[in-house]
């Protein structure tokens, strides 16, 4: 076994000013290792309880992240971590929250942390130039894992945009489709309707009683029960005039026809015309349906890239800037709705209606909605609820993000705002979402609490109407 003396200390800037008795007593108490290029060091779950100082060599650091190793850092003897790693004084680690590997050849002592308390009275500037280099990696950790989680929101934000498209556009695709059948069509029917002795004046009147449905449809909707009952009852007096196609029914009774608008239209027209008209009609107005479902679904595609633009904050500067809160959280939920579809949740918003805009920086807010609705969701069965609440006073705006899932377990609850921290399995979340949350909302100089019991877990949060210094 290689024996360690002081010299092989100095070259090592955490260490490079201790006295050489120190640097004796550090080696007195701790254990000396080899690795190879790729050794395991230490690996995620087991206890953190040794530092290491590296005398050779460098050690990369992985995240464990949804099953996955990522890579987070490399510890090296240089300013920011000063060849030292592993668990530090007055670290709070209980275990490790990834995997270490040795880069090249690497030599390391090992101290166990029951020799911490000894060496804060050996030498107590030691140790807090230790919490500086544990300061600086927190720092470093926390701008690595803001990244990681904006890459995951962006991921999670471009698969649900992805789901909300495709359901619109497949529509357009299969409308397009139905109208060039519709207007293939019409050229037949419109042929066989100029064969009749029809007028102008019977065109007109048709135009007429097409256009009062139209406007009597947006005023007021048949149930599907009320619609069947017509639907049937037109059936069969179509079928009594000689016309047996019951679809023709099905459309007039979508449309707000009754018998009576029919028996007025063949009032006017002999029997060979009437058997002309009405397939026309039916085509005519079916061809309108399809067209408002294409204006439907393309006002979709367009609200969704309105809802696009301002949940991330397009065409704006990243400067604080005055926002409306009720809009920043319908846009969330545009985004997320095709989760709250899949689970039929209920979206209950209790919205005061003069709620002040507040200055913020908006992308970053937007964060904290989709975090806490997304974590809401999760937690919910099928057929749940989310609840929504804003009010305000003078000075602050607050709103609480309620859901009647099953809650959060006493005994982790004070834990939930912790880095790194999660109660979803393997692949279904990072753990850091609630940590984001808690650094954004206070960097908006506001406040976060969460209140849970089961069938009823409430995120509340309070932020300033004023803000009287730049936050950044």
């Amino acid at each position: 076994m290689r024996i360690i003396k002081p010299d092989d200390l100095k070259h090592i800037l955490a260490l490079s000013d201790l006295p050489d008795e120190h640097l004796q007593w550090i080696i007195d108490h701790s254990e000396y290792y080899e690795y190879s290029d790729g050794d395991l060091l230490a690996k995620y779950g087991e206890p953190a309880e040794v530092m290491w100082i590296a005398l050779e060599g460098k050690v990369a650091f992985y995240m464990y992240i949804n099953g996955r190793q990522v890579y987070y850092f490399t510890f090296e003897n240089n300013h920011v971590t000063g060849g030292i790693g592993g668990l530090m004084p007055y670290s709070r680690m209980k275990t490790y929250p990834g995997y270490s590997y040795a880069l090249g050849e690497l030599k390391i002592l090992k101290m166990h942390k029951r020799h911490f308390a000894a060496l804060e009275q050996l030498n107590p500037d030691f140790i807090q130039k230790l919490i500086g280099y544990m300061t600086e990696r927190a720092r470093i950790f926390a701008t690595t894992q803001l990244q990681h989680e904006k890459v995951n929101a962006l991921g999670n934000l471009a698969a649900g945009i992805a789901h909300e498209m495709n359901n619109p556009a497949a529509a357009i695709r299969g409308i397009s489709d139905e109208l060039n059948k519709r207007l293939s069509r019409n050229y037949d029917l419109t042929r066989n309707l100029l064969e009749t002795r029809l007028t102008a004046e019977h065109i007109e009147s048709i135009h007429l009683l097409v256009s009062k449905k139209d406007d009597d449809m947006s005023a007021q909707k048949r149930t599907a029960l009320e619609r069947m009952e017509i639907e049937d009852e037109l059936g069969d007096w179509l079928e009594d005039k000689g016309i047996l196609n019951r679809e023709l029914a099905e459309s007039f009774a979508e449309h707000g026809f009754s018998v009576d608008d029919l028996v007025e239209l063949h009032a006017g027209l002999d029997e060979d015309a009437f058997k002309r008209v009405i397939p026309w009609m039916e085509n005519l107005i079916s061809s309108k349906k399809i067209i408002k479902d294409l204006e439907d679904a393309s006002s979709r595609i367009s609200n969704l890239v309105s809802s696009i633009k301002s949940h991330v904050h397009m065409d704006r500067t990243n400067d604080l800037q005055s926002t409306n809160l009720h809009k920043d959280i319908e846009n969330t939920l545009t985004l997320l709705g095709f989760k709250l579809r899949e689970k039929n949740i209920e979206v209950k918003k209790e919205f005061t209606p003069d709620l002040p805009e507040i200055p913020a920086y908006v992308s970053e807010l937007n964060q904290v909605w989709t975090n806490l609705i997304d974590n809401a969701i999760f937690a919910l069965e099928k057929n749940g609820t989310i609840t929504i609440v804003t009010t305000h006073d003078e000075k602050n705006v607050n709103i609480s993000i309620i859901d009647n899932g099953p809650g959060i377990p006493h005994n982790i609850i004070s834990r939930i705002f912790e880095p790194f921290f999660t109660t979803k399995k393997v692949g279904e979340g990072t753990g850091i979402g609630l940590d984001i949350v808690n650094r954004i909302v206070k960097n908006h100089n506001g406040e976060i609490k969460v209140n849970s019991e089961p069938g009823r877990t409430e995120f509340s949060i309070c932020l300033p109407i004023v803000q009287h210094e730049n936050l950044h």
